[in-house]
């Protein structure tokens, strides 16, 4: 039943980076054009907010990459080792990588929400920097909860 499990989350691993991947080659140079028509006069934006999009996805496919690691420590039984408590501690470097990242475009959103009149742009330009900072708060809570487990398997595998 394990082997299952975590099977269905490597698969479900696995399928969430295609959709990142279909943004990045369909939405992401349409974001760009998008941009470089909002402000003519600084149509450089175009290629700095396309940078930023896609050097996000370079930490997002890295955070994959660890939580597909971590499946792997189950299922060799190393779930409560410190081998397992590493990924975590990455997925939430890079969740907070990809948060100050995706931060660093919302001036173009407020631009938008601007000439557009629709300030709900803003919280649309928000949704991604927050869900990756809440990634991070769970992945840290995670990385404690495994490393204090990981102490007390240390301590009972002493005293045996």
């Amino acid at each position: 039943m394990d082997k299952v499990s975590t099977l269905f989350l490597k698969i479900a691993v696995c399928i969430i980076g295609l959709p990142v991947l279909i943004i990045c080659i369909f939405l992401v140079p349409a974001l760009g054009r998008i941009t470089a028509q909002i402000v003519p006069d600084f149509a450089f934006l175009q290629y700095v907010v396309m940078g930023i999009f896609y050097a996000s996805a370079i930490p997002f496919y890295m955070a994959l990459y660890q939580a597909f690691q971590l499946l792997r420590h189950i299922d060799r039984k190393m779930a409560f080792s410190p081998l397992a408590v590493r990924p975590l501690k990455c997925i939430k470097h890079y969740a907070v990588i990809i948060s100050i990242l995706h931060l660093l475009t919302l001036p173009m959103f407020y631009i938008f929400a601007e000439l557009d009149d629709a300030p709900g742009v803003i919280f649309v330009g928000l949704i991604v920097p927050f869900a990756s900072f809440v990634i991070a708060v769970f992945a840290a809570v995670l990385q404690k909860l495994l490393q204090e487990a990981v102490d007390i398997k240390s301590e009972n595998d002493l005293m045996i």
